[in-house]
Parts: C-alpha cells; sequence; structure tokens
C-alpha cells in the first residue's frame, strides 16, 4: 500500500509541475524604469557642499574645485576682504577669459585637440568635453586625477597651481596632476597616467 500511495503522490506532483511547466503564465509586466526619476529627485533634493569631497564623484558630491578657506555668502562666494582672497590672485584661474591666452591640447586616449585657456585647468577642459576625467581631491593633494605629457617636462607646459604630490622627478618625466594644471603651451597628454 506504500508503494501505491507513494506512486501515485509522485505521479500526481510529477503532472502537476508538467502542467504548471507548460501553462501560459500570467501577464505580469515589470515596471518602468525610474532611475532617472530617482537620480533627478537626488539631484533636486541634495545640496552640494562649500568644500571638495575627495573619491565623491555622486550628484551633490563637492562643488566648485579648488576652494579657499574663509568666510563665505551664502552662495559660497567669498565676501571682500575675507583672508584668503589674496591666494586666489596668483591662480591662473583669475586671468578674464578676455585676457586669457588658448592652447592647443591633445587628448592622446580622447583622441582628440582641443583649445584650453589658460584659466582653465586640464580636467575640466576635458569635463567640458563631456568626458569621464579621472579626479578626486580637485586640490593638487592626491594623484587620481594625474597624466602623462608626452612631450617632456612637465613645468615647460602647464602652471601648476597648489601641486602637493609630485616631485621634480614626476615632474620632469611629464606627469603632472591635471586639476590644478593650467597650460602655458601647446602639449599632449595621456590622461589617467600616474608615476
Amino acid at each position: 500500500m506504500v508503494d501505491t500511495l507513494g506512486f501515485g503522490l509522485g505521479l500526481l506532483f510529477t503532472l502537476t509541475v508538467a502542467v504548471l511547466h507548460f501553462s501560459k503564465g500570467t501577464s505580469w509586466r515589470p515596471g518602468d524604469d525610474i532611475s532617472d526619476e530617482v537620480m533627478e529627485h537626488r539631484a533636486a533634493s541634495v545640496p552640494e557642499t562649500s568644500f571638495p569631497e575627495p573619491m565623491s564623484r555622486s550628484i551633490g558630491g563637492g562643488a566648485v574645485g579648488g576652494a579657499i578657506p574663509g568666510e563665505t555668502d551664502a552662495e559660497g562666494e567669498l565676501e571682500a576682504g575675507d583672508e584668503g582672497a589674496g591666494a586666489a590672485d596668483d591662480s591662473p584661474a583669475s586671468i578674464s577669459d578676455d585676457e586669457a591666452e588658448t592652447f592647443e591640447v591633445e587628448f592622446v586616449k580622447e583622441g582628440e585637440t582641443i583649445d584650453v585657456k589658460e584659466n582653465t585647468t586640464i580636467l575640466e577642459a576635458g569635463e567640458d568635453e563631456g568626458w569621464d576625467m579621472p579626479y578626486a581631491c580637485r586640490e593638487g593633494q592626491c594623484i587620481s586625477c594625474a597624466g602623462h605629457i608626452t612631450d617632456g617636462h612637465a613645468e615647460e607646459y602647464v602652471e601648476h597651481h597648489t601641486n602637493q604630490m609630485l616631485g621634480e622627478a614626476e615632474l620632469s618625466d611629464g606627469y603632472t596632476l591635471t586639476c590644478v594644471a593650467y597650460p602655458t603651451a601647446d602639449l599632449s597628454i595621456e590622461t589617467g597616467e600616474s608615476p
């Protein structure tokens, strides 16, 4: 009797599985992709900080690179007469667009040559083109944004503002930090290359 009962239950189970397997199923459909809506909502709801956040490339992570210490107003701008205001004057970024010279910069890996003003960093120029450029601190304090100038000694082609990581040996080999490198001559650069 046990054998007949077991056989019958096994057969019933097998038939049930076969029927379910070959049945059409439900008309369930996956929901719409809402990832773009979520990202837009996050971008609108997460305020940008007034300081760069290392290793953060997400929406709302870090504001303008190279923030200068000092008092800021509601928009994050330095107020007139604050300490640190003099530090901005020696930066090539303080040169007006009308007075800034333009240089041809060949981005070797991207396969394009673009015009870059002397008041724009190599990193900013690449980002303006829509390229995914590597970076982290935006203040010359790490080597995440490092690149290799194929033409020679880096200091002959760019001015580093606040470079704190590369020594003379790396600079003479052509390495640069694109986040603080302002062009001073036409050059070719391989981004994402560190010493």
